[in-house]
């Protein structure tokens, strides 16, 4: 199998040298500007270390990278590695907006590269179960489907890039919504969305005495640094068929955890489904002999959250190894985007607006 590079040697990187490494394809090159950083995460791989993006571009022994950095650096970082003839996992969202994205498939059109997007929740088991059952036609015609990922208390890194759109592209919803709109799409078909319609909330960048935070990642909270960003969303996607999706995200909120049921519910014409996309089973809601009948589907035994990036870093293998893209695509990242940029159009007019303008 050829070199894996991880460029990013943060959190996220760092999960993806543990999905690689579960695929049978371990890291071989870590590359971050922070050395301390780079050597921390590639002594568990004993990986080597580069501190410059176009030191590792130019190793002939590295043909795959992951993109694993800052919002604001996927488009250039992409380009990069895509104009040096590599084959690249893209963290998501593929960039800070749509004309960043077509930018990245415009320069991967120039080669016979493989870009795969990370939209990693469709690999969850759950998720994979919940797409067979569908195929199948259990549902019927799916008419209306809801997405929830709601944290009580986990702004990422408060103050730092995560907070500052110029970095990051906007708040929760280029961060949790990319996951939620593409796995729901997903199972629905993909369906042609027409409108959207969204909102969005920010009270707790600089929190009040008595907003304690708890679970933090991608560094400790730095209140006195930048918050222009959202930390709440909803939305509603109007298709061309009629279907309607509708998401909610947070990053903070007072709400107990576990209050309201993370996860994905699809209405269908036959039957409906839930699933928390970290779950252990897909519940499935119909009628047998004219009585109604609920079914527990449990996913297979040791498949869970935890092996959604091994499945991840098999797909881009595998992709890599045939020349035969498998995963989610530039296209589909795209696609994404555009609604994304949809939604934030829609917070800044507080009004509905379509979703191809």
């Amino acid at each position: 199998m050829s070199g894996l590079g991880i460029i990013g040697a943060g959190g996220i990187g760092q999960v993806h040298a543990q999905g690689a490494a579960d695929a049978g394809c371990p890291v071989a090159v870590f590359c971050d500007p922070d050395l301390d950083k780079a050597k921390a995460a590639a002594a568990p791989w004993d990986a080597k270390v580069v501190g410059s993006t176009a030191e590792l571009l130019a190793r002939e022994d590295i043909t795959r990278v992951v993109v694993a950095v800052p919002n604001a650096l996927h488009m250039p970082l992409a380009i990069d590695a895509l104009e040096a003839g590599k084959d690249v996992l893209l963290e998501k969202p593929m960039a800070l907006n749509s004309g960043q994205c077509q930018q990245v498939l415009d320069a991967h059109a120039k080669t016979n590269a493989i870009l795969q997007v990370g939209f990693v929740c469709r690999f969850a088991a759950t998720s994979e179960l919940a797409k067979r059952v569908i195929d199948k036609g259990t549902l019927g015609d799916i008419y209306a489907a809801k997405a929830i990922m709601l944290r009580r208390r986990g702004i990422p890194g408060l103050g730092r890039w995560f907070t500052t759109k110029a970095d990051s592209g906007g708040g929760v919803l280029i961060d949790l919504g990319p996951h939620l709109t593409d796995l729901v799409l997903h199972l629905m078909g993909r369906p042609q969305v027409a409108r959207v319609s969204a909102a969005g909330s920010s009270n707790f960048g600089k929190p009040p005495e008595a907003y304690k935070f708890t679970n933090m990642w991608a560094g400790p909270p730095d209140v006195s640094g930048a918050f222009d960003v959202e930390d709440g969303a909803s939305a509603m996607l109007r298709c061309a068929n009629g279907a309607t999706v509708t998401l909610e995200a947070s990053w903070a909120s007072h709400l107990p955890d576990g209050t309201l049921s993370d996860g994905v519910t699809l209405f269908g014409t036959k039957a409906a489904m839930h699933f928390d996309i970290w779950g252990d089973h897909v519940l499935v809601g119909n009628e047998v002999g004219g009585e109604m009948a609920d079914c527990k589907l449990p996913i297979p035994e040791g498949e869970g959250w935890g092996t959604a990036f091994k499945r991840e870093h098999e797909c881009f293998a595998a992709s890599c190894a045939d020349r035969t893209a498998k995963g989610p695509s530039g296209a589909e990242g795209l696609g994404i985007q555009q609604l994304l940029d949809a939604m934030y159009r829609s917070i800044d007019a507080n009004a509905e607006v379509d979703a191809s303008s």
